[in-house]
């Protein structure tokens, strides 16, 4: 086996249970890629796991690795492999369950990666897995939009919502959003409109939108359907038992839950590299600087506008 270096834990609880440690790194198994990590990138879902909050999902093995969007260099294959080879530049996430993206080298599934465009910076590459996948899946495949539609995100500078606003403009819609006050110059250069603030005044806006995407998590429901025009969806990804069973019911409320899949991951890849997807990087810092900056941002959101990205070799 290779020792590498990984940020992981040996326990549930906040970020001071963060190590950048000696690794053991395993072969890849059958389906699986070995990947040398150039750009790792943070998200919300990072924390929340490390928490414990998934815990019913992710299990109670440990050491468990940190971060799941990359992108870096394949180095080696498993049995079955047959899409990707050695020297191909990828991006991609780890799995639910592996993790460990803020890494020298990690293992991942052929699944949950793809090619990387020439154009994309390693940086610009890591930042897109995980929210572009998601936007992707909300936007063309939940709710099918379309030309002429309206679709409103709330949180629309967030990685989900920035991905979303420029896909279902991409597609003919128009698009209205949330973001905090300060930020409401940078929605509409986005070509973002109506802007307003979180605390969205239904009375307002309503029975405007074709799709209500909660990228946040927080519009109240009555706030949501009252937006709808007849006939409309309203889409959440933040899935919590309440949530997930107002989803299974008739009506317009579903959770999305992104799903690897490496056709959507390639269209994410070819907006980014066309300039129909943008998403800014805030900050990059080097990976013995990693657990630092991850803490900042779960403490502080800072840095804001843009992804936070650990870079590597």
């Amino acid at each position: 086996m290779t020792t590498v270096k990984r940020v992981q834990y040996h326990r549930y609880g906040g970020p001071e249970v963060l190590r950048l440690e000696d690794y053991e790194l395993p072969r890849p198994g059958p389906g699986e890629i070995q990947v040398r990590v150039k750009a790792a990138a943070a998200n919300p879902m990072d924390w929340k796991i490390r928490s414990g909050e998934m815990k019913v999902l992710t299990g109670r093995k440990f050491p468990r690795g940190l971060g799941h969007d990359l992108a870096g260099v394949v180095t080696a294959v498993g049995p079955g492999v047959t899409r990707l080879g050695v020297g191909d530049d990828v991006l991609g996430g780890a799995g639910l369950k592996a993790a460990g993206a803020f890494a020298e080298v990690a293992v991942v599934a052929e699944n949950g990666v793809v090619e990387k465009p020439a154009n994309l910076s390693w940086e610009e590459a890591a930042a897109l897995p995980v929210v572009g996948l998601t936007a992707f899946q909300a936007m063309a495949g939940t709710s099918k939009v379309r030309a002429g539609q309206a679709v409103f995100v709330h949180g629309c500078l967030g990685g989900v919502g920035r991905c979303a606003a420029q896909l279902a403009m991409a597609y003919g819609a128009s698009v209205g959003g949330s973001c905090r006050g300060s930020a409401a110059q940078e929605a509409r250069d986005l070509g973002i409109g109506p802007v307003v603030g979180f605390d969205v005044d239904a009375a307002e806006l309503a029975g405007r939108f074709d799709v209500v995407f909660d990228t946040a998590g927080t519009l109240p429901i009555a706030t949501a359907r009252a937006l709808l025009k007849p006939g409309g969806r309203i889409i959440d990804i933040n899935p919590t038992p309440a949530k997930l069973l107002r989803s299974a019911l008739p009506g317009p409320f579903r959770v999305l839950v992104g799903k690897p899949s490496p056709a959507d991951l390639a269209a994410v890849a070819r907006a980014a590299a066309e300039g129909t997807l943008r998403l800014p990087v805030a900050r990059t810092v080097p990976l013995d600087q990693a657990i630092a900056a991850l803490t900042e941002l779960e403490r502080d959101r800072t840095p804001k506008g843009g992804k936070l990205v650990v870079t590597v070799g």
